[in-house]
């Protein structure tokens, strides 16, 4: 038995949700507001939320990365009066497990709720990061440990998998993780880089050449397809891959078989392909630089990595964990965060990511020299100058407006008159938002603004506001 938690603030959609759920043996309890749910949230475990996106204290969907930080989170499936493209992708990339529209069907509640407690059982019982080899991937975030769960996904089978994400986001660490977890872990693991393969010679490189192909070949070469076999092939950047090459890896793909430039016979090589780009394929695809054919081959599983600016509390764990590396490299005593540095590091953005975090303790190590603690002085100087000049302009964007607004105006007529011109304004935005809101369900209005039906009919009236605005 599940216990499942409704928050709408239609009662009669929650009981009716209730009672459906209830019926098929599951414990389901609602509330009415977003405010009341967090709390009951916060107050008890629940394995899955029903979550509206319209409530009269705030957005599903806004709250719905807040739900999402708590230990063991629920999986969350969005209910919604109004059919929302963009609502449905802020939805999936915030993690819910579905997004159904309303009017609910029993069948529309209940299949969901089957297959989100499906899942929610097979992860529990697979309880994935805490028996990887993680192989340096420091950081507990949410957003991390999501990937640890794509990585089990990963290692389960043969399947090809796509890692993205922006440049020194821990790509090859990953990829050396599903490898080191897999079935292949004791056959090589080969990385090649797309982007530093010589176009002349990327052909003999991947799939290998024989004496005498061409000017130079002076003996056999075994290429790095080949040598692949049994293992994994990391593809690193392979939005780099020549469009000329992608055909002939993409063959190979499908056959697991290739011929070495200057060979009569084909060869065969059984290896597991993982690719990573931190450019978007799907451009690529549509300005013809890259095989539409080729892409789906390769993202059966994608893996994407966020940036280090977005994993929360993983900055300070990186940070202390090279500089603690590089301290025990040298024989040196570890260094001290002191609070400022710790604030520093997190406000800076890392466009580089870990790998620039990683070379920034490296130069900050060498700039402390015998200080046994770390201060924000010691910070590389271009990450000191480009936060000085981040907080100058953070604060002439604060004083912009006062600045505008202490400038004299020129007034015309009278005090009463000006009032009620600014209070017509804002009943009238109050109450197109109101009416916006609830769908222009009368009785939901008048619960939530506290008005009565023929007041507020009356001021609907007034300021012409109708279903069409």
């Amino acid at each position: 038995m599940a216990k499942v938690l409704i928050i709408d603030d239609d009662r009669y959609v929650a009981e009716l949700m209730q009672l459906v759920i209830t019926g098929a043996g599951h414990e389901a309890v609602f509330a009415l507001s977003l405010e009341e749910g967090l709390n009951m949230l916060a107050a008890g475990r629940h394995d899955i939320v029903f979550l509206d996106v319209q409530l009269p204290d705030g957005s599903g969907l806004k709250a719905l990365s807040q739900i999402k930080k708590k230990p063991s989170p629920p999986e969350v499936i969005i209910i919604t009066g109004r059919a929302d493209p963009d609502g449905a992708e802020l939805a999936v990339r915030n993690d819910a497990w579905d997004y159904i529209v309303k009017p609910l069907s029993r069948e529309a509640i209940l299949l969901p709720l089957k297959r989100a407690l499906q899942y929610r059982e097979t992860k529990t019982n697979r309880q994935t990061a805490k028996f990887f080899k993680r192989e340096n991937i420091i950081g507990g975030s949410r957003q991390i440990n999501n990937c640890l769960e794509l990585v089990a996904h990963g290692t389960d089978s043969d399947a090809g998998v796509l890692i993205t994400g922006e440049t020194g986001s821990g790509k090859e660490l990953f990829a050396a993780a599903i490898h080191a977890n897999s079935r292949r872990s004791s056959h090589p693991f080969i990385i090649v880089d797309c982007a530093a393969l010589p176009a002349t010679l990327v052909e003999s490189t991947l799939f290998g050449h024989r004496k005498g192909a061409f000017t130079g070949a002076d003996r056999d070469h075994e290429g790095l397809i080949a040598q692949a076999d049994g293992g994994t092939l990391f593809l690193d950047e392979i939005g780099e891959l020549p469009i000329s090459i992608q055909g002939a890896f993409l063959r190979v793909l499908q056959e697991r078989c290739f011929r070495p430039v200057g060979a009569r016979d084909e060869i065969a090589s059984d290896f597991r392909l993982i690719a990573a780009t931190n450019r978007s394929l799907d451009q690529m695809v549509n300005e013809g630089k890259f095989r539409q054919d080729l892409l789906f081959r390769i993202r059966s599983i994608v893996i994407g990595l966020p940036p280090l600016r977005d994993r929360e509390g993983d900055i300070r764990l990186l940070s202390m964990h090279f500089m603690n590396d590089l301290c025990n490299r040298k024989g040196l005593p570890t260094k001290g965060f002191s609070p400022e540095i710790i604030e520093a590091l997190g406000n800076y953005n890392w466009p580089g990511n870990v790998r620039e975090l990683e070379n920034c303790m490296r130069s900050m190590l060498a700039i402390a020299g015998d200080d046994p603690t770390l201060y924000p002085m010691h910070l590389p100087t271009y990450i000191r100058v480009k936060m000085a000049r981040g907080v100058v302009e953070e604060q002439k964007e604060l004083t912009k407006s006062p600045e505008v607004a202490e400038k004299p105006q020129p007034i015309s007529g009278r005090l009463k008159d000006f009032r009620e011109q600014v209070l017509s304004k804002a009943e009238r935005k109050y109450l197109k938002n109101l009416m916006s809101m609830t769908q222009w369900k009368i009785q939901d209005a008048c619960r939530i603004s506290n008005l009565s039906r023929p007041r507020l009919y009356a001021l609907l009236k007034k300021y012409a506001i109708t279903r069409q605005d």
